[in-house]
């Protein structure tokens, strides 16, 4: 059985910063960045038999707004429903009640989130983002 905890002291760091290093959206981050962002979020951790997982963050003032990032599962347990776990364990979660809008950002994940009901923004011509040079510049290198 897989166990979902937001104690940020049981989080492995250096094993969430090797997960995140590694992935698409953040390929080479830096630890101490990783920490900060650990920091100043309300961090999941999945744990099966004490050993970490799974890792999802949000960001968020727990009253009108949350941004879920980072959401990643190590390879062995890919495939169980961790993932949408994870981000559900957010959405149903009582310091979040009441939030107006979570959101997050997927490459290839859509159907995941969609059952949780997640959906494409209703009106996209309103947001707006502003980039820092590096992530412009890997964001125009992805496919």
């Amino acid at each position: 059985m897989i166990e979902l905890d937001d104690d940020r002291a049981r989080l492995d760091v250096a094993r969430v910063h090797g997960w995140l290093a590694s992935s698409y959206w953040s390929p080479g981050i830096d630890r101490a960045l990783v920490e900060r962002a650990i920091a100043g979020s309300h961090c999941l951790g999945a744990y099966r038999d004490g050993e970490q997982v799974g890792y999802a963050r949000a960001i968020t003032d727990h009253a009108t707004f949350a941004w879920i990032a980072d959401v990643w599962i190590d390879v062995p347990a890919r495939g169980q429903g961790l993932g949408r776990r994870m981000v559900g364990w957010f959405v149903d979660h009582p310091r979040f009640a009441g939030i107006r809008r979570i959101a997050l950002v997927t490459a290839d994940a859509h159907g995941v989130y969609a059952a949780l009901g997640f959906h494409p923004p209703l009106r996209p011509d309103r947001y707006m983002e502003r980039l820092s040079a590096d992530a412009a510049a890997m964001l125009r290198m992805a496919p």
